[in-house]
């Protein structure tokens, strides 16, 4: 994604070219189906807003960032939109893996659309299965604030909700107000970032990790790419003088 504006706190930081990679926030955003969680990533970080957007195949949004002077990358994955149905709700396994994946977890509900604030509690349940004792941190969204006309679950029960789940409550319009939307996600963005890095599950991915860094560090930059003409007269050059060696001895 190009990035089109800075934000006041969260500040666009372009990386050098040969640099220690950036820490990698990762944020999963989950919720019903048409309740504006596409529009919610996209206005954090691009403060545009778009009103409509093609169906949601769960799409990897990223962005370079400072977060308390501390260079960042910002990875929100988006989400296919859960339903509810008689049985219960229907997950699509790209949901699970996303919270399997992610640092934290935004759960997104709209006010003009009652089943979808009922979809919450089912999936803040499957974020605790799912996370374990690794359990992420929660905040709980409600969208579409600025559809007054429309408004189907009252402005009290979000709060109450996120109250009893243990969480953080916003409610944003990311139509009409980027200020808010800004806010929710700067706060969570901060409280990951003055959390240490997660450690790797295996010894694999440890050694993998440790050889990436190794080739990433400061004291050994990446080489560029190298000409070809400079590499043949140098092989030339290393041929000649292993000639000249054979026939002194």
């Amino acid at each position: 994604m190009r990035l089109i504006q800075n934000m006041t706190t969260i500040a666009e930081y372009p990386a050098p070219e040969c640099s220690v990679p950036n820490r990698a926030i990762k944020i999963a955003v989950i919720g019903g189906s048409g309740v504006g969680k596409t529009a919610l990533v996209v206005r954090f970080l691009t403060r545009r807003f778009i009103g409509d957007y093609e169906r949601n195949a769960g799409n990897l949004y990223s962005r370079e960032v400072q977060v308390d002077g501390e260079q960042v990358t910002i990875q929100v994955q988006d989400t296919p939109g859960v339903e509810l149905t008689d049985n219960g709700i229907n997950l699509p396994d790209h949901v699970t893996c996303s919270i399997q994946w992610a640092d934290a977890v935004v759960l997104v509900y709209s006010v003009t659309d009652r089943r979808s604030f009922d979809l919450i509690d089912q999936l803040h349940q499957q974020v605790v299965r799912t996370g374990g004792a690794n359990m992420p941190p929660v905040i709980l969204l409600a969208n579409k604030a600025d559809l007054l006309h429309l408004r189907r679950v009252d402005s009290q029960q979000g709060p109450l909700l996120a109250g009893t789940l243990g969480c953080s409550f916003y409610e944003v319009s990311a139509s009409e107000d980027y200020s808010q939307v800004h806010k929710a996600f700067h706060r969570l963005c901060c409280q990951l970032a003055k959390q240490p890095p997660p450690a790797s599950n295996s010894s694999s991915n440890n050694s993998a990790s440790a050889a990436t860094e190794k080739r990433r560090s400061p004291l050994i930059p990446r080489p560029k790419s190298p000409n070809m003409q400079d590499l043949k007269r140098r092989f030339k050059q290393a041929l000649s003088a292993k000639v000249r060696t054979v026939t002194s001895v």
